[in-house]
């Protein structure tokens, strides 16, 4: 129609759709293997980390604020050339190549390569006072937060083997752990309840769920508990809350293109970030269901760059060596 503008395209040898810990290093290192990478920040630039507040376990920092570590990553990303693109991926078609992505805007982005890095985001409660104390007592990461409970009251939320998990962990450093589970059963694995009883810091709080969570305006100092089989109501004194009840990957985009397991994660090679489609990587929580921390992230990130410029290299190898044939050339 007269009038209208149609959104240009843009492609990229290397397309990173994600801005978190692995989309960032897998942009750096794209970036200096010369490949120009396109990186996609998505909803949530810097990922999960700009809602975190204190990191005391990123190499080279004693602590720092989430935001800020993933403010110098961002920096770092743009000082290295990467072409950072504030949209969000709306679609994507992996059948053939050059690789295809629409963001919601409507600009088309094609890709010789793509690095899969939307992340994970954690389950909540979804009570206003969970939010309000989210980073200030409330948490999802036990192997992020834990240590700042040292000699306190700490509880878990969750009835699987993560939250059994998250509990054993916290006894590490809390005086005392309790595990509460809207049932009077555990659906973790047999080993994992027999740790867990075995351990003199837990205590079980069976058939309840938390109703509120409780704090001075400084952090956490207890919780409301319901019960649910009558509907009774208690407090808990409490300094940390740790929601163990799931994660979600975010991977809808990508369902029916990507092999992914039962819970939508992405399936990718053991001991590679290589994807059911050649060409195609994932990095970070989209497929780590088991670490889920930022450094491990990174990691991949590297890893996802790194196989990207093999897969563009190995392809062009054989381009060539194709032309070569086609002309009489040996090669």
């Amino acid at each position: 129609m007269p009038g209208t503008t149609r959104p240009l395209g843009r492609h990229s040898k290397i397309l990173i759709i994600g801005s978190g810990p692995a989309g960032y290093t897998a942009a750096v290192y794209a970036a200096r293997a010369a490949l120009a990478p396109t990186l996609i920040e998505g909803p949530q630039p810097g990922g999960q980390l700009t809602i975190t507040t204190e990191v005391e376990n990123w190499p080279g920092d004693e602590s720092v604020l989430g935001p800020d570590l993933m403010a110098r990553m961002g920096e770092q990303v743009r000082k290295a050339g990467v072409d950072v693109v504030s949209d969000l991926i709306v679609e994507v078609d992996l059948t053939r190549a050059p690789f295809r992505a629409v963001g919601d805007g409507g600009v088309r982005y094609t890709a010789d390569t793509i690095v899969v890095a939307t992340g994970a985001s954690a389950r909540w409660l979804g009570l206003e006072s969970e939010t309000e104390y989210r980073g200030r007592g409330v948490s999802a990461c036990a192997t992020c937060d834990g240590f700042f409970y040292r000699g306190q009251v700490c509880a878990v939320v969750g009835g699987g083997n993560t939250a059994v998990e998250e509990a054993l962990y916290l006894t590490n450093f809390a005086e005392k752990v309790y595990l509460i589970h809207r049932r009077d059963t555990l659906r973790a694995d047999r080993t994992n309840q027999a740790r867990l009883r075995a351990n003199p810091k837990v205590e079980m709080v069976w058939n309840a769920e938390v109703a509120e969570v409780l704090g001075d305006g400084g952090g956490v100092t207890g919780l409301v508990l319901r019960d649910t089989r009558n509907g009774d109501v208690s407090r808990l004194a409490a300094h940390g809350l740790f929601v163990a009840i799931g994660h979600d990957p975010a991977t809808a985009l990508f369902k029916g293109q990507l092999h992914m397991d039962d819970e939508g994660y992405i399936v990718v090679t053991p001991g590679s970030t290589a994807t059911s489609v050649p060409g195609v990587f994932a990095a970070g929580d989209v497929q780590d269901k088991l670490f889920r921390q930022a450094v491990t992230s990174a990691g991949m990130g590297c890893m996802a760059a790194l196989e990207a410029e093999r897969y563009l290299a190995g392809r062009n190898a054989h381009a060539i060596a194709a032309e070569g044939a086609d002309i009489g050339v040996l090669v």
